[in-house]
């Protein structure tokens, strides 16, 4: 798949080291996260990466071109801080003025408008609006000169849950379309539900970089239940295919090690006389993968 951005060993030295030898790589058309908690360098690297702070060291490429030039940033759309208009002056009117800044179409204001769902509300004026409403029309800015890239840092933060899943919404809309997303958070939530891929950041290093999916080396695990739990631990054990099995508020839980479906497992049960009340297959959440992964760093 074409990349957009290749990152290698990019470090910012402060009186402190913001961003420390961090590398990674953003395909064409998905969604990625730079997930860490404030100060873990999020901020910072985007700062690089949009020419408006200097390395220490490293090197990027957009688009296959080393660096971020001119004709570079007009594929970018980027909301780095918080959103900046006009107050007294219409979102249309806003937007304009961002188009004629942009050399962006003024036809596009309606169409970005209805992507972020302030089309009806185009003639209210800036100080009106709420809080998820003003970073709606950020990203309506954003997407004006209609970029390949979208950038996002903290694009949900001080937002009500309301906000949180209109702007959610919003980004996977915006994805459909093609556009690749790089979105900040320290939320784990908000970066499971939007993010295909993942960057983990801790004190500014990159301690995972992939998808989503396969952030876990574990396979998942199962829940079950039946009129004999005893008994079902003892079957489960006698497959020698799981890694632990263990009662757990009277459910019993199986960590999987080799890969076996919910159907084929109730299969295998039902063969040895084991009757199950519940089964279900899950993966472990991201927050669990995460703390996995911070642990690792620290041993």
């Amino acid at each position: 798949m074409e990349k957009i951005l290749e990152v290698r060993n990019l470090t910012k030295k402060f009186k402190q080291i913001a961003v420390n030898n961090i590398s990674f790589d953003v395909e064409k058309g998905n969604v990625y996260g730079l997930l860490g908690p404030n100060g873990s360098g999020k901020s910072t690297t985007f700062g690089m990466l949009l020419s408006t702070i200097n390395p220490t060291s490293g090197h990027w490429k957009w688009f296959g071109k080393e660096g971020t030039d001119t004709e570079t940033l007009k594929k970018i759309g980027a909301i780095i801080e918080q959103p900046n208009f006009y107050p007294y002056l219409s979102a249309e009117k806003n937007l304009e003025i961002v188009a004629t800044i942009k050399g962006a179409p003024k036809q596009r204001i309606d169409q970005v408008l209805e992507t972020v769902n302030l089309l009806t509300r185009k003639k209210d004026v800036f100080s009106s609006y709420s809080l998820g409403m003003k970073q709606r029309l950020a990203i309506a800015s954003a997407l004006l000169a209609n970029p390949e890239v979208l950038i996002l840092d903290e694009p949900t933060n001080g937002l009500d849950p309301e906000g949180i899943i209109q702007i959610r919404d919003i980004i996977n809309s915006i994805a459909k379309s093609g556009t690749t997303i790089i979105v900040a958070s320290h939320l784990l939530d908000e970066i499971e539900k939007i993010c295909s891929h993942v960057i983990v950041l801790k004190h500014g290093s990159a301690i995972y970089s992939g998808s989503v999916d396969a952030m876990s080396n574990t396979k998942g695990f199962f829940e079950l239940k039946g009129d004999d739990n005893i008994a079902l631990i003892s079957a489960l054990n006698s497959l020698n295919i799981f890694a632990s099995v263990k009662e757990t508020d009277k459910l019993v839980v199986a960590q999987i090690s080799e890969d076996m479906s919910a159907s084929d497992l109730n299969k295998k049960l039902f063969e040895k006389g084991i009757f199950l009340s519940h089964l279900m297959k899950k993966k472990e959440s991201l927050e669990t993968q995460f703390l996995e992964l911070v642990k690792q760093s620290n041993s």
